[in-house]
């Protein structure tokens, strides 16, 4: 079975364990529009964690890593693996199922994916969506941490 989920005004947090959950139980997601994901807090203190996480380096070697992403889509994936027992095998496979998009390029995600969105059902997620006024959309953060990115 596969899962597209349009992440516009979705909280990222939500969103990422309900594609995790979905992940696990053996159906490929796919994330469509992720810089319009949502992170709910006070604007000031998401960009300061954020650009505080890039001062994390490997002091052995910079070949090594982390990685710090900055492109709205490997952002979202990303927090979805921190949703996935990633150290186990299940995990990893689980996360190779999971794919975010910028944007909805239906002609790729069918390419690589197998799915065709237009086709598909979308999953129906009100229930996740932001209600507050204070916020930062993925894209934001995106840009803010250095992210140059285009939607095709």
């Amino acid at each position: 079975m596969n899962v597209v989920i349009d992440a516009s005004g979705l909280v990222l947090g939500r969103m990422s364990s309900y594609a995790a959950k979905h992940a696990l139980r053996g159906n490929t997601v796919v994330i469509v529009n992720a810089e319009k994901a949502v992170v709910v807090g006070k604007p000031d203190i998401i960009l300061a964690k954020n650009l505080k996480k890039l001062d994390i380096k490997n002091m052995a070697s910079l070949n090594v890593g982390p990685y710090h992403h900055k492109r709205p889509d490997k952002f979202v994936r990303r927090s979805v693996r921190g949703m996935l027992p990633y150290v186990n095998p299940r995990g990893r496979e689980a996360y190779k199922r999971v794919m975010a998009y910028m944007g909805a390029p239906a002609d790729e995600i069918k390419r690589l994916q197998g799915v065709d969105i237009g086709k598909e059902k979308k999953a129906d997620l009100k229930n996740l969506r932001n209600t507050g006024d204070s916020y930062l959309t993925v894209g934001e953060i995106s840009r803010f941490i250095g992210g140059k990115w285009q939607v095709k």
